[in-house]
Parts: structure tokens; C-alpha cells; sequence
């Protein structure tokens, strides 16, 4: 078979509860979340890894304002820098062991991925994205008047700084990942939605952003002519009316369904509504099928046999 798919992990999905979340931890679920990229891989399947870094981009953000006063803070784009960095190690040593134990010999490599966004996009003028520690509201605000924060009250625990999360648009490493792709490695990509950077003079220059992962996944999936896209999370199926008596799962969408869904505030932004966009735009720009599954149901759903597919509308014809 040999087609390619990308498939998307949350930075979640290497934290197994919260006592578990040293870097021994981590790369322990790492190993179990390779077996099943692996088992993919057994499948015929080319593949392209991408994960998230939200609580890892978080840790950094807790040392830095831990360390103030004695090392320099890490700037937004670094600190994604950095967990992409960490998390692809984690994975690399991960897949290696796993596609050893099957007695695969591949190629496996961690790109560490820039992701232009627009300097202009809205998302700039109106932050949404909690980032970092909690602090007081005497605190926050010193924070807001020195580092030139935008501070917000989070849900009663605190005050924290709040980023933008602009839309990507271009993967500065693309032709890097598609040559490696092409070869016949296993690629880990796009960690975290990218390390955020704009356009200037002619440079790519760091963004205080944090990207979403299953959009920058999406988008990889397309620019790679990607066959499948799969995002893989908590939950078995997408839910319709989630929370409510009539709540159902849904096994099969199209991606006008999808969108539909997504516009009516089926799916709240903050959490399912990224993943039934990425998959649903997928479809929709040509891509054969996309998938929602349980990080279990991996190699079942890239069969079509598990989690909520996404088809495109002759597929129900």
C-alpha cells in the first residue's frame, strides 16, 4: 500500500495522570504511544507524527518565572522550541524501540518545525490562550505593565498571561519534511503546531503565539498530499449534543457535515472544534478520509474500521 498519513497526538496524551509528569513518566507513555504508530507502520502505511505541547510548553513557562532573577525567561517561540525538542525525543526513542521489537528497519527523525503565521491576523489584537502559572492579581498586573501581558482571570484560580493562536499558513521545513517523508522515514513533525514566527525583512522572526496542533496537522496533510489525516484524543467518537439527553455518537460525517456542525457550536473551540475542522477542511481540499479516534483505536481507524470518519460526500452517495 505505501500511502502516507498524518497522524496527531496531544501533549496530553504522553501525561498519564497528575502525579505522573517527570520526564521518566513521559517517555514511558511515549513507548506505548509509538507501539501503536508502529503498528500503523506494519499496516503499509507511511507516516507523519505531529503532537501537541500545551502542559510541556506550560512546565518551561513555570521554571522560567520560577527562575527569574538568577537565568534569562524564555520567550514563547522558544519555550515551543524547546518542548519540540524534548517530546521528539521521547517519540524518536520510542518508535525506534517499537519498530525494533517488529523487526522494521526505518529511517525515524524528529524535524524541529517553524510555522509562519500572518503578523496581521486578528488572533494578535485579541489574545485567548492561557499560558504559564497562575499568579495574584497585584502580580498580574505588574507582569501586564512590565512585560507587556495580556493578563486575564482564569476561572477563579488566578490570573494568568494570555497569547494569541493565529491561523497557520505556511510550514517553513515543508520541502525538508516531504524529502524525508519520501524517502521512507517515519517523520515527527509540527510538535505543537510549530514553533510560531512571522515574516520579516525577509527573516522568520519569533511570535508570542501558541498554534493549534490539530490545525498545523491538518495543514501538513494537505501540503503533503497526505492520503489520511488521523487525530487521536480521549474520546472513542465525536458527540453531537454532547451533554444533553438526545447526546449520540457519530461514526460517520461528511465534511459538509462537519462544518455545518461546527458552525451551528456543536463543538466548543477550545477542544473538539479544532479536530472536527482539521479533519473536516482535510476531506474537503481533496484528502481520501479523516479520522477521530481514541489513541487505542489508532490502527483501526486508519482502516476506517474505528472512531468518527470523515468521507467526502460521494462516499455516502
Amino acid at each position: 500500500m505505501n500511502r502516507l498519513i498524518v497522524c496527531a497526538v496531544g501533549g496530553n496524551a504522553l501525561i498519564s495522570d497528575p502525579d505522573h509528569i517527570s520526564f521518566e513518566d513521559q517517555e514511558a507513555v511515549a513507548r506505548r504511544t509509538a507501539e501503536r504508530i508502529i503498528g500503523m507502520v506494519k499496516q503499509g502505511w507511511k507516516v507523519a507524527l505531529t503532537h501537541g505541547n500545551g502542559p510541556q510548553v506550560g512546565f518551561e513557562l513555570i521554571r522560567s518565572a520560577a527562575a527569574a532573577g538568577r537565568t534569562p525567561p524564555l520567550p514563547m517561540d522558544a519555550c515551543g522550541a524547546a518542548t519540540q525538542g524534548l517530546i521528539g525525543t521521547m517519540l524518536v526513542r520510542g518508535l525506534r524501540h517499537a519498530a525494533a521489537a517488529a523487526g522494521l528497519s526505518i529511517p525515524i527523525v524528529s524535524v524541529v518545525t517553524h510555522m509562519v503565521v500572518d503578523a496581521a491576523d486578528p488572533a494578535f489584537a485579541k489574545p485567548t490562550k492561557p499560558v504559564g502559572p497562575f499568579y495574584d492579581a497585584d502580580t498580574a498586573a505588574q507582569m501586564a505593565k512590565t512585560q507587556g501581558w495580556t493578563v486575564i482571570e482564569d476561572a477563579g484560580r488566578g490570573w494568568r498571561r494570555v497569547v494569541a493562536s493565529p491561523q497557520p499558513f505556511e510550514i517553513a521545513e515543508l520541502d525538508a519534511i516531504r524529502a524525508l517523508v519520501d524517502s521512507g522515514a517515519l517523520v515527527v513533525a509540527c510538535g505543537g503546531g510549530g514553533i510560531p514566527v512571522v515574516r520579516k525583512d525577509g527573516d522568520l522572526v519569533g511570535a508570542a503565539a501558541v498554534i493549534d496542533k490539530d490545525l498545523a496537522s491538518g495543514l501538513l496533510a494537505k501540503s503533503l498530499g497526505a492520503d489520511r489525516l488521523i487525530v487521536a484524543t480521549d474520546v472513542r467518537r465525536v458527540q453531537l449534543d454532547r451533554g444533553r439527553p438526545e447526546q449520540r455518537d457519530i461514526d460517520r460525517l461528511t465534511s459538509e457535515q462537519g462544518l455545518r456542525y461546527l458552525a451551528e457550536g456543536q463543538f466548543p473551540a477550545g477542544s473538539m472544534g479544532p479536530k472536527v475542522r482539521a479533519c473536516a477542511e482535510f476531506v474537503a481540499s481533496g484528502g481520501l478520509a479523516a479520522a477521530i479516534c481514541h489513541l487505542d483505536d489508532l490502527a483501526e481507524a486508519a482502516d476506517g474500521k474505528a472512531g468518527t470518519q470523515f468521507v467526502p460526500e460521494a462516499a455516502l452517495v
